[in-house]
């Protein structure tokens, strides 16, 4: 019997798992061939920066993304501190996922209704350079293995790196070398510690919150991210990331 024979009497369930099977194979290595490479190549841009200006293009305006590359060197250090305060303070401990914060998340649902992020650092990464915002089981899925894949090829450092040139700072801002030219005219590396903080107050919501026009709630959430700061040592803090 040939090879040909013996695949033509196959149930079709048989050949479709097979398909299926090298499908998810396919899927899984071809995104791990995408994500290692940028522990040193910069990405070109982002799934949220290509889904921005392709809705300008549709409405019809103008309204491209500011962003501009800079390297962990060319970052003020409050910079990075900041984010880490706001977003995400077991940034250097966790493996991606920060299972005390889901735990709480989910208990503060179960108590007072109220749905609040509990997303990491690295998985904010994921999602702005490879997903879409809309929440789906099928996005936080997907999600999840791009933050496992980045947590293995990526040393924290370059993660934090990769967020602080991607992370959404405004309408049309991103990456904190342009956020810091556009509200302050000066390089990402010259960011004061009220400047950054300022900054990342906004990183929940960087349309509704304004760094040009802060609210009360935006000035009290900068002040408490530089509280943050203060009790987590100050720069030294990122000392961390470089541990082995």
């Amino acid at each position: 019997m040939t090879e040909q024979d013996k695949r033509s009497r196959r149930p079709w369930w048989l050949t479709g798992l097979y398909t299926v099977g090298l499908t998810v194979t396919l899927l899984l290595l071809g995104s791990a061939l995408l994500v290692a490479p940028m522990r040193w190549v910069n990405p070109p841009t982002t799934a949220f920066i290509l889904q921005h200006d392709w809705a300008g293009w549709r409405a019809g305006e103008d309204m491209r993304a500011e962003q501009a590359w800079v390297s962990w060197n060319a970052i003020s250090p409050h910079a990075a501190l900041a984010v880490i305060a706001a977003e995400d303070q077991r940034f250097p401990d966790h493996h991606g996922f920060d299972f005390d914060s889901i735990r709480d998340a989910i208990a503060d649902y179960r108590t007072r209704g109220r749905i609040r992020g509990a997303s990491t650092i690295s998985q904010q990464v994921a999602k702005n350079l490879f997903l879409w915002p809309k929440q789906s089981l099928t996005r936080k899925a997907v999600e999840a293995w791009f933050t496992v894949l980045i947590e293995l090829f990526w040393p924290k450092e370059r993660i934090l790196e990769v967020y602080l040139n991607v992370a959404q700072f405004g309408p049309h801002v991103y990456g904190v070398e342009a956020a810091s030219r556009h509200y302050f005219g000066k390089p990402a590396a010259q960011l004061t510690a009220s400047e950054a903080a300022l900054l990342a107050a906004v990183l929940p919501n960087p349309v509704r919150l304004r760094v040009d026009a802060p609210s009360i709630h935006v000035r009290d959430r900068q002040r408490w991210i530089e509280l943050q700061m203060r009790r987590l040592g100050g720069t030294r803090y990122l000392e961390r990331l470089a541990a082995p």
